[in-house]
């Protein structure tokens, strides 16, 4: 590489921050109450002030958070520390964004009717559209690597979200073999000149260790075997 295109590469380049949200609260809406989104819990709330803790030293030049509650909540500790705006994105919604139940995975059961669909049928969590979600994920972070060039960035979302993310740039062939924690960071370095992506850590956890809890029910959904 000459110098000039190591001069543009260190300009294109930035950080981006995966951040999952903390634990939400439980949410059963009626069906005329529309989708649930529940608020963080206060174990989350301390999640989130645990992660923000941890980036304030991290130089982090902007945040950017799902319109959804949870992941909003997450990014305000540390938006509030470091003194920015939160940028929110329609397109970083997780993909349980039309349920109007909301069930930490911590307290679901194998007695439960969506854990029974999901063992069945893990893509059926896609409601028909898995492509349809993951175009519209990997071009919300297309647009913030875009539009931040040479910065780190901070992105609050969701655990599915970010696994849909990894497998499609590792172009795997499904998208549950990676599960993050509640405020894990996901590491991406990227170039909004190129389609280049290296990802640098994946569900780090040691910052809010401490704060996680154990699943005690709810099963990992095992990868679907070809047949």
């Amino acid at each position: 590489m000459d110098f000039l295109s190591r001069r543009i590469t260190l300009f294109t380049d930035m950080d981006l921050l995966i951040i999952r949200h903390g634990l939400p609260n439980r949410q059963l809406n009626a069906d005329h109450e529309g989708p649930a989104d529940p608020e963080l819990s206060d174990l989350g709330r301390a999640q989130a002030e645990a992660v923000a803790e941890y980036l304030v030293g991290e130089h982090i030049d902007h945040v950017v958070a799902s319109t959804m509650v949870r992941a909003h909540q997450t990014a305000l500790p540390l938006a509030e520390m470091i003194g920015s705006e939160i940028e929110l994105r329609d397109d970083l919604r997780e993909v349980d964004q039309h349920r109007n139940e909301y069930v930490p995975a911590e307290e679901m059961t194998l007695e439960d009717p969506f854990v029974q669909k999901m063992m069945k049928d893990p893509m059926s969590l896609f409601e028909g559209d898995f492509e349809g979600f993951r175009d519209t994920v990997v071009g919300g972070f297309d647009s913030v690597i875009n539009t931040n060039k040479g910065k780190r960035v901070a992105v609050f979302c969701h655990g599915m979200v970010t696994a849909v993310y990894l497998q499609a740039l590792w172009n795997l062939d499904t998208p549950f073999r990676m599960q993050t924690d509640y405020t894990s960071i996901t590491r991406i370095q990227a170039s909004s000149s190129s389609e280049r992506r290296t990802v640098r850590s994946i569900n780090e956890i040691g910052h809010v260790r401490h704060l996680l809890t154990v699943h005690r029910g709810f099963p990992k959904i095992a990868p679907p075997r070809d047949t």
